[in-house]
């Protein structure tokens, strides 16, 4: 294998090693809004529940029967900061969050978009060459 391969195969290794890592950001953030999507829609059944039994989560999947009292929320609005909002309030700071995870979605689709295209322009060029290397006279 000659330089020019070998620094190929380099700048290939590393597209790959990108394109890996955003496509595993683009999991974890698809996934933050199938589940803020599913939080928003699971508000709505709050609404009216006042003294009805429900299952609120204590832990990873375990859950313990209780009785709403109220139907004003405490919600952590980050760095444990904790305030009470109703949850008319608390769906419109999950719609905001769902749009800040949409435009993060948009611009890891866009960095895996240049990636791409430098991977064609790298893989043009280094055919030209290729081509060049043996149709030309040196």
């Amino acid at each position: 294998m000659d330089k020019n391969s070998e620094e190929l195969m380099q700048k290939f290794g590393i597209y790959e090693q990108q394109i890996s890592q955003l496509q595993q950001q683009l999991e974890a953030v698809e996934q933050a809004i199938v589940d803020m999507n599913s939080l928003f829609l699971g508000l709505d059944e709050l609404i009216g529940a006042k003294e009805k039994e429900i299952l609120a989560p204590i832990g990873r999947g375990i859950f313990v029967k209780t009785k709403l009292i109220s139907e004003d929320l405490i919600v952590d609005v980050g760095g444990k900061n904790f305030v009470k909002k109703n949850i008319s309030e608390t769906k419109e700071l999950i719609s905001n969050q769902i749009k800040k995870l949409e435009e993060v979605k948009e611009e890891i689709n866009k960095n895996l978009e240049e990636i791409n295209e430098e991977i064609t322009e790298v893989f043009t060029k280094a055919q030209k060459e290729h081509v060049c290397d043996e149709n030309c006279e040196h």
